[in-house]
């Protein structure tokens, strides 16, 4: 892991992104070498530790994994499987190579991923450590700030392991340590992981500290808790978690379909909001196109598992003609410029717990039960409910099949459940160079040189 990277002291960004007053003398006590990010991070008030995050968020928002635009997951994971067909023309910026599953090493769009996820996981330790030193902080933000942080980490390093495989894990700003380390073995890794996330849900307050559920709460803990339970498959914990989600009074099913990406619907549990008010988000931007394609377009095999009643045809997507082609455009997010008071980018949304509970129950064959999960979003997209006498394996293909449509380009979510199913090489049927060594990015080969003991690569790089 890189982490000679560029010299950023917190308190200084946090001024720039947030135009706060927050002195730098508040936040740090000791000057740095150029080579480092300040590491003796103290808060001396619950304004600079809420400084600090609303500086996590910002990254999360702007360049991360999480934010809807070019580096996102929604984007890169949607065109390296079935859910985006890629229209760049140059393969300067490593998003082609991914579409046609051609990376290296050297793919500069994996190795901006990864640098990306590494800088917002030393943040994010850099804020653990700081309200750990904190003598002012009362004991209630301590937990909360504590909370946030490690969540925010755990998802980072959730999501780099079911892309990358073994990944370094730190929970340090030592730079002495950082620069030598090895990848973690898969099951301490994911002991480690689970263990941060519980702790971050047994921290979070259930309550919200912002009404627009722009910052995570003890649900959304819930909710990357249970993706980690589902991923180790143990089913039955996951299912208890994904029943508290929704028996919570904070959230309801919201039925009409025009309405699942408006920020205001208490189907929301986390979002994002933009940097600046009324703009547009970031998945709006990227897939807007009114002629030929400039970045992506639906992948047409995902148009057509759609049937003609489905009225996610009509929400979800929008056709444009051009010529004699025509493409279909992701249109989940509609309001486009400085003209969008209505909509964040959704980290998660309640609609995907019913289908995780569906999920839940078939693997424990509770077949009576994951039919009314399934049948939520289905019955809301105008389709006909699915009847109980299902077999389970008949219930999984149609949960499958609806996970797709209801959720293509949010997140990454086509691939990690492809990933979790065992079904990635499937692939190989619309991706004609899918080869079953690509269920693996490969380790940004800049990472390998700076840190020998990182090695060795990815089998198939």
């Amino acid at each position: 892991m890189n982490f000679k990277i560029q010299y950023i002291i917190t308190a200084v960004v946090l001024t720039i992104i947030l135009g706060s007053a927050v002195s730098c003398e508040k936040l740090i006590e000791t000057d740095f070498p150029n080579n480092q990010i300040a590491s003796d991070l103290v808060f001396e008030d619950e304004q600079t530790a809420e400084a600090a995050l609303a500086g996590l968020y910002s990254g999360m928002w702007e360049t991360s994994m999480y934010s809807g635009g070019i580096n996102g997951k929604g984007a890169l994971l949607g065109t390296y499987t079935d859910d985006l067909t890629c229209f760049y023309t140059s393969a300067s910026n490593g998003v082609l190579d991914l579409y046609l599953n051609q990376q290296l090493p050297t793919n500069t769009a994996v190795t901006a991923f990864w640098t990306n996820a590494y800088q917002l996981i030393y943040s994010a330790n850099s804020i653990i450590e700081g309200v750990g030193k904190s003598k002012s902080l009362s004991q209630v933000v301590k937990d909360r700030v504590r909370g946030e942080a490690l969540l925010v980490r755990s998802m980072l390093y959730m999501d780099l392991f079911q892309i990358f495989g073994e990944v370094p894990y730190t929970d340090t700003t030592d730079y002495l340590i950082n620069s030598t380390l090895k990848r973690m073995p898969e099951g301490e890794f994911l002991i480690k992981v689970e263990t941060d996330l519980s702790e971050s849900v047994i921290l979070l307050p259930a309550v919200y500290r912002n009404t627009e559920r722009i910052y995570p709460n003890k649900y959304a803990g819930y909710v990357t808790l249970a993706k980690m339970k589902m991923l180790l498959k143990k089913w039955n914990e996951a299912e208890v978690i994904c029943s508290v989600i929704m028996q919570s009074s904070l959230f309801s099913y919201q039925n009409d379909i025009s309405k699942v990406f408006q920020k205001s619907g208490t189907h929301i549990i986390w979002q994002l909001k933009p940097k600046n008010t009324n703009d547009a988000t970031k998945e709006a931007s990227l897939y807007n196109f009114t002629a030929a394609p400039m970045s992506f377009a639906m992948n047409p095999d995902l148009v057509n598992s759609f049937s003609a009643a489905d009225l996610r045809r009509q929400h979800y997507f929008t056709a444009v003609p051009f010529g004699a082609q025509v493409n279909y455009k992701p249109a989940k997010y509609k309001n486009l410029a400085v003209n969008n008071p209505t909509e964040y980018s959704v980290i998660y949304r309640l609609d995907e717990i019913y289908l995780m509970q569906a999920e839940n129950f078939l693997q424990q064959n509770k077949i009576s039960e994951a039919i009314p999960m399934i049948n939520r979003s289905r019955q809301r997209a105008g389709l006909a409910a699915l009847a109980s006498t299902l077999s389970v394996t008949e219930a999984m293909t149609e949960l499958r099949k609806e996970k797709r449509r209801e959720f293509f380009t949010e997140q990454g979510i086509r691939f990690f459940d492809l990933r979790r199913w065992g079904m990635l090489d499937q692939l190989n049927s619309v991706k004609p160079n899918w080869k079953s060594s690509h269920a693996k990015w490969p380790l940004p080969q800049k990472e390998l040189l700076v840190n020998p003991n990182l090695n060795p690569q990815n089998t198939g790089y």
